[in-house]
């Protein structure tokens, strides 16, 4: 008996291996981890998701929200929320143990740990005497834009020097000459202002004070313009 060679399979009709549905792809299938997930199940390093929690807060510069936290920690978002009161609370000195120098505040829509409000003198103490050397040009520019233009946000002090001024924001901050004053309704932006020790520092006894700079920068509107328009361009 001859074959017909027209009854034999055509290779391009037998299913492809890498056509074939796997189930794991399925809607109950867990979504692919972000680049910024931890790679590990948390509470098996020590002390657990709690001690996992804490190590990211000490290194956050600004508030991070319990949604944020849980991404980065791969732990539902209602677990993280548990543990930040839990951490807050034992700060407090609420669990048994003494009350820590740090405590765990809700800012806005974030989270971050701060320094007690007990301890201000002696951490303004530190910072004042620790923090001699002269501001660098970059930070003098940057005060300047505070000064005359707060309440600003970092991305309106941005916009007026034309580059990111996040690490700049951060020693002025750490130096007492400027803080966190608002946050802006529309955006939800922190905003800043300089401070009282900015007023000593500067020999001035208010704002009124200062030198007629003002008319040399933009105005806040413009700021905003700015603002939205190096948005956009992303």
């Amino acid at each position: 008996m001859t074959t017909d060679p027209t009854d034999e399979p055509d290779p391009a009709d037998e299913p492809d291996l890498m056509d074939v549905p796997d189930p794991a792809d399925g809607p109950g299938a867990p979504a692919p981890a972000a680049a910024d997930e931890v790679p590990v199940d948390v509470d098996t390093l020590p002390g657990g998701a709690a001690a996992a929690l804490e190590a990211v807060l000490m290194v956050v510069d600004e508030p991070v929200s319990a949604v944020r936290l849980a991404t980065v920690l791969s732990l539902p978002t209602a677990r993280v929320e548990d543990l930040l009161h839990e951490l807050a609370a034992e700060y407090r000195g609420e669990r048994g143990g003494r009350p820590r120098g740090f405590e765990l505040r809700r800012a806005g829509d974030g989270w971050r740990i701060y320094s007690a409000s007990p301890y201000a003198d002696v951490v303004g103490r530190f910072v004042v005497d620790g923090q001699t050397a002269r501001l660098t040009q970059a930070a003098l520019e940057t005060l300047a834009v505070v000064a005359y233009r707060q309440p600003v946000s970092r991305g309106q002090v941005s916009a007026v020097r034309g580059v990111s001024v996040d690490g700049v924001m951060r020693t002025l901050t750490t130096r007492g000459l400027v803080a966190e004053v608002g946050t802006d309704p529309a955006t939800g932006a922190h905003l800043y202002g300089t401070t009282g020790y900015f007023l000593e520092r500067m020999g001035l006894t208010s704002l009124d004070e200062l030198p007629p700079l003002a008319p040399y920068l933009p105005d806040i509107e413009a700021l905003e313009g700015a603002v939205d328009g190096r948005e956009g361009m992303r």
